[in-house]
């Protein structure tokens, strides 16, 4: 391994806890006071999912950082859409982050029961998803969602997500214990 970057997600998954709502300029002070402290990645938040992270992405942009890239967060597409057409991706690509991060399943259970598709569908997924934002961004990172309880119940499929994703041609694959405690 050549470098260790550091991916803080406060701005999104800190706001997830009751009680706390950052204004848009609470996030932009953040986000500097985590490029000062040396972070590769923030983490803005989730563009299809609040107008205040869209003016967050607005924002940012005017703000000159050190080092920091600023990542948007989204889903992979959905089933019956096209990337093209899928208003999470595109909402994502308009944001104009410097880096996107896509969580996608690679735990079967949520495939059958969540998404309720079969799991060649969610390869697919995975595969489309990655492989047009890396046509319309410059950094695409996939978030293996729940991998290693995937990984325990079906090694194989959890492996061929990755597969998926790599295969896209994204920059980095993170393998998320999303419940914790998993090592």
């Amino acid at each position: 391994m050549s470098q260790i970057r550091l991916y803080d997600t406060t701005l999104r998954d800190g706001t997830q806890s009751e009680d706390i709502s950052f204004l848009v300029a609470d996030k932009v002070r953040i986000a500097q006071l985590l490029d000062d402290l040396g972070i590769h990645y923030i983490e803005g938040g989730w563009p299809g999912s609040n107008p205040k992270d869209i003016a967050f992405f607005k924002e940012i942009r005017h703000v000159e950082l050190k080092q920091a890239k600023i990542a948007a967060f989204g889903s992979t597409r959905r089933a019956k859409a096209t990337p093209a057409s899928d208003s999470n991706i595109r909402t994502l690509i308009q944001a104009e982050p410097d880096t996107v991060t896509i969580f996608g399943k690679t735990w079967d259970f949520h495939v059958k029961e969540a998404l309720r598709i079969s799991l060649e569908e969610n390869l697919e997924l995975i595969y489309d998803s990655l492989a047009y934002l890396k046509e319309h961004v410059d950094e695409v990172i996939y978030d293996a969602e729940h991998f290693f309880d995937g990984y325990k119940a079906n090694p194989e499929y959890a492996l061929k997500t990755l597969e998926a994703a790599e295969r896209a041609g994204v920059d980095c694959i993170v393998l998320c214990d999303t419940n914790g405690g998993s090592l």
